[in-house]
Formats: C-alpha cells, structure tokens, sequence
C-alpha cells in the first residue's frame, strides 16, 4: 500500500552524452499519453510514445509507475496499479550512446462514483456536551473517546448507555487531542499539531509511552486493521504505521472518479473499508483500504439539528463501530446525543 520514493539512479546508472553537453532534455525527448491527459482510471489502457523531438536514434525505452517496471504491449500500458491518486511515469531511454530519464505526472483516479448513503437512527444516548470530540472507539462494549483542544483535552473510558465518564486522563495544556485507535492491549491517541503521538495501557488505563510523527505533519484520526495502524493527516494521504515501532511505512491517496481528495478526519476500519468523517462536513466517506477508492459518501444531514443547540455546538465528528451489535455510532462536537446507526443505501 506504499508509494516508496526509491531513487533509480541505484537501479540504473543514467548518463546523458550529446553534443553540446548541456543540451535540456525536455528538449530532446518527451512522454506522449492518449489525448494528451493527465488524469486516467483505474484500469484504463492507454497509448503511450516518445515525442523524439531532435530525431536521435533511440535503442531502447523501459517505461515505471512509481518505479515499478510496466509492459508496453502494442504501444499501450494497462493502468492496473493497486493504489489510486498521483503517480509519475518514468521512461528510461537509451539513445545514441547515450541515457536519459525523463518523467510525466498523472492522476489515477477511481472508476465508478462514489455510492450514496443515508441512516437510520436506532437509539439515541447522552453524551457529554463540553467533550470536543476527536475520536471513538470501542472495546469490550465500552466507548473510548479523544477529546480537543487546547486546555480541554483527554482521553476518556465511557459508559455509552448512560454517557458517564467512568476514567479520565487529561493530556497537558499544549496538546490538542485528536483521534484514537486500540491495538494489542494499548491506546494509541494522536495530537493535532504537536507532531507527537500517546501510547496507553488499557487495563491499566495510563501512559505509557509516546511517539514522533514522521512526514504527516499533523495528527487526526486513527483505525486499525488487526495488522496495521492507519493515520489521517489532513491531506489526501492515509499513512500506514506499524504498531510496534509507529514508523510510517507508506501511505495511499484518497481518491474519487474526478479528483484527489483531502478531507479525511476521524476514522474507523470495518471489514476491509475505512470510515472517515469529512472534515468540517456532515458526511462521512467509506473509502477501500487498499486502493485509496472512495466507494461511498453517508450524508448525515439533519442529526446535528437533533441536538440542543447550544453557543459551542460544533460539527459531526467521532465514528465507532460497535461489532457486536454491527451498528456505527457517531456524535459530534459539543454535542449532548450518542446516535446508534445502520447505514443504509440511498
């Protein structure tokens, strides 16, 4: 699921010799696609050529995605790649004596539309009003949840059916809490700016150790699929971490049929799929895990109105999902109602 950036200047010795010595490349040679495009789908067969502007005579060209090695069959590549969003095109070109490497940036994007949902509202319970929500979790049938802000943030052990705080740490004034994840006995809780991460016993329901971020510069949500901590960062990527190490081992881009998208926030991971509620929306997108895709959007379109209205009251944030009842749960900022859903297909 990664896009690793390896250099193929380790795997190909490149050299340029023409006369002149100088001469610019794009000058020279340049990847020509069907149409001219830049964006493509998942799937598609393409044309694609060297545009040999200086008529040099060329030996060979290996053409990569991402610097993986792809067949050119009838002058025509498949764009069959395991994860979507933006990708370079590398041609290796061996001519007169000579090589160059010369590259074309394009977008992968999904094939179908996303999918639209809707729900049904199965119970409604209390929940703390003054909780800025960053994340929800649950375990054993009790809800975990992250709350933010600066000054106000924590992680909580609560009673979903009453809303009772059962444990509560507070994270010190320089933190903004963000989302949460448990794995393995442990909580992994993100902060939003502060490019530091908490680690907590479970049982024991205390700190036990922290971590850096690596290239996500930001912290907002977390989920994870038995194997694999997935992070949300407030871009269009979707970072991997290993869960021993919280190493970033690569990332894959959230994508739709017409564009790159970067509004992911709070997550949950349910059967292959993440959950994420869009950023500063009331909506939550179901995007496959593997291949960045965004194969559903859920419009939760008048739950915030069910709500007291308040001065603090913020918008839709925080996804669980409770796998003994197979229900999702989902709240909001400030808000002072839980709502147990299924999500149903519009």
């Amino acid at each position: 699921m990664i896009s690793n950036k390896i250099n193929l200047l380790f795997l190909f010795p490149i050299f340029f010799v023409a006369c002149g010595g100088n001469t610019d490349l794009n000058q020279l040679f340049e990847i020509q696609l069907e149409g001219n495009k830049t964006e493509f789908k998942k799937n598609d067969v393409v044309n694609i050529a060297i545009a040999n502007k200086k008529n040099k005579e060329i030996d060979k060209v290996t053409y990569y995605i991402n610097n993986t090695e792809v067949a050119v069959v009838d002058n025509k590549i498949e764009l069959n790649l395991p994860q979507l969003g933006a990708k370079t095109i590398t041609a290796n070109i061996s001519f007169d004596g000579g090589a160059v490497e010369i590259n074309k940036d394009i977008k992968l994007l999904a094939e179908n539309a996303p999918e639209i949902y809707t729900y049904e509202i199965i119970n409604e319970f209390p929940h703390d009003n003054t909780a800025y929500t960053q994340g929800l979790e649950f375990y054993n049938d009790t809800l975990y949840e992250s709350t933010g802000r600066k000054g106000h943030s924590s992680l909580r052990k609560v009673d979903y059916k009453t809303g009772k705080v059962l444990q509560k740490i507070a994270l010190e004034d320089q933190y903004f809490g963000e989302g949460i994840t448990i794995m393995n006995g442990k909580i992994y809780q993100l902060t939003w700016q502060s490019g530091v991460g908490f680690i907590y016993d479970l049982d024991l329901f205390k700190k036990i150790d922290s971590f850096k971020y690596n290239q996500s510069k930001e912290g907002w949500g977390l989920c994870n699929d038995g194997t694999t901590i997935f992070k949300s960062d407030g871009t269009e990527k979707i970072w991997s971490l290993n869960p021993e190490t919280m190493a970033e081992e690569g990332y894959f881009e959230t994508v739709t049929n017409t564009s790159i998208f970067n509004r992911a926030n709070e997550l949950e991971y349910v059967d292959g799929k993440i959950y994420a509620n869009v950023y500063q929306k009331e909506s939550m997108m179901i995007i496959d895990a593997k291949s960045g895709a965004i194969e559903g959007v859920v419009n939760f379109g008048g739950l915030k109105d069910k709500v007291t209205q308040h001065q603090n009251l913020d918008v839709l944030n925080g996804v669980a999902y409770h796998p003994e009842r197979k229900t999702f749960f989902v709240t909001g900022k400030n808000w002072d109602k839980l709502f147990e859903v299924n999500i149903v297909k519009k």
